[in-house]
């Protein structure tokens, strides 16, 4: 298989490559110090397993192979981790393949016989049981045929049109691959559904107000670079709209 090892600290890169290139059955074709460089090589090198550490710098393991499920033929995964308890466990009640720090050749052999991909579901399950934040910082988009994240911190708002979701954030809009209940569930601290087809970020709301025709309206800071389009508010939504502006 080829295998893509991800690692912040180099000394732990050098020891799995080392190990692989000693077993003569695997190659290493690339090497990242994190996840968005992990993302990046994994996209142009396809690899067939990704040898990932969980706990890196800017976007962690958990968050790295979520978005993997990005990628049209997505990578299997192996975590590799210092010793945590919980974390294991969660590994192990979910059929996770993991590896312990210091790295062992048995354990090494035996999780790359186990590797597999992970839904987010799974990784989700993880986080939750581990103690890991379930929530990524980021949500990933094509554009021009290259994977870009977006952080969760820019984005104004998503919505729904029939089976695509559109992200509006600081830098413009793209299309992204999930739902918007997923988007709802994922980020309901910080994002509030306004009608059936849209989650507007509580902390970009600037105010309420009534249009001609008697409906609520949602005014946004900084809204589509400065296009004021009206975004109303359903009926249904109107009241946990005003509950969540009490608590902002």
């Amino acid at each position: 298989m080829n295998i893509l090892i991800v690692d912040d600290e180099a000394p732990a890169r050098d020891r799995l490559r080392q190990m692989i290139g000693d077993s003569g059955e695997h190659s290493v074709v690339g090497e990242a110090g994190n996840g968005q460089q992990a993302l990046l090589m994994a996209e142009k090198l396809r690899p067939d397993v990704v040898l990932l550490d969980i706990r890196m710098p800017g976007i962690d393991g958990i968050e790295t192979a979520q978005h993997f499920n990005a990628f049209d033929d997505p990578p299997a995964v192996v975590f590799t981790t210092a010793y945590d308890e919980y974390a294991i466990q969660a590994f192990e009640a979910n059929a996770v393949g993991y590896i312990l720090k210091p790295v062992r050749r048995e354990r090494l052999d035996k999780a790359l016989r186990q590797a597999a991909r992970l839904s987010r579901e799974k990784l989700g399950a993880v986080a939750a049981q581990s103690g890991m934040p379930e929530q990524r910082a980021h949500v990933c988009t094509r554009r021009q045929g290259e994977l870009k994240l977006i952080p969760i911190t820019d984005v104004l708002r998503f919505v729904a049109d029939q089976k695509y979701v559109t992200v509006i954030h600081n830098n413009g809009e793209d299309l992204i691959d999930d739902s918007l209940k997923s988007l709802e569930k994922e980020f309901a601290a910080q994002f509030v559904r306004i009608h059936r087809g849209a989650l507007v970020a509580v902390s970009r709301i600037e105010a309420l107000s009534r249009n001609d025709d008697g409906q609520l309206e949602v005014r946004l800071r900084d809204h589509d670079k400065g296009r004021q389009l009206p975004l109303i508010v359903s009926r249904r939504h109107v009241a946990e709209l005003r509950r969540r502006l009490k608590g902002k």
